[in-house]
């Protein structure tokens, strides 16, 4: 069987998955050093989740017989106003979830890699419905009181 489709995506989400879930670590810890312990928190653990992506797509590759390069990821500013970040944040999940979406065609052939995509796309489609809920209720309740939340 050919696998070069799959492994060039799933190389592609190795690299970008593993810098955007750096930057969730980081968002997370600046987030607790302003107090928002919750928020904090909670990026801190979506990284772990990322990075257990992160190794699935690695397995994956290793077992096609192909060995990941690894890149560092693009230098980026952490957002310090929380409200800001969950709006930056959703966007690029918005663009994400598309991404992975026009993705999934291409490996219909590959069914095993087909199955941790598919996987992996309700996972960030989750991310993205909480992004989603997040400006919602801060809509509802007010930033500030959405702060207080997240503390």
């Amino acid at each position: 069987m050919e696998f070069n489709n799959s492994l060039q995506l799933m190389q592609l989400i190795v690299n970008e998955l593993s810098g955007s879930a750096f930057v969730h670590k980081m968002q997370g810890q600046l987030f607790k050093s302003q107090g928002f312990c919750k928020l904090g928190q909670k990026y801190i653990d979506h990284y772990t989740e990322e990075m257990e992506w992160v190794e699935k797509f690695t397995d994956r590759m290793l077992d096609l017989g192909c060995v990941p390069q690894v890149k560092v990821c693009n230098e980026t500013t952490l957002i310090s106003d929380a409200v800001e970040y969950i709006n930056a944040d959703m966007k690029l999940q918005r663009e994400g979830v598309e991404v992975l979406y026009k993705m999934m065609p291409t490996l219909a052939n590959d069914p095993t890699t087909y199955d941790i995509m598919k996987a992996y796309l309700a996972d960030e489609e989750e991310d993205l419905y909480w992004d989603e809920e997040q400006v919602e209720l801060i809509s509802l309740i007010g930033k500030q009181n959405w702060l207080i939340k997240q503390i």
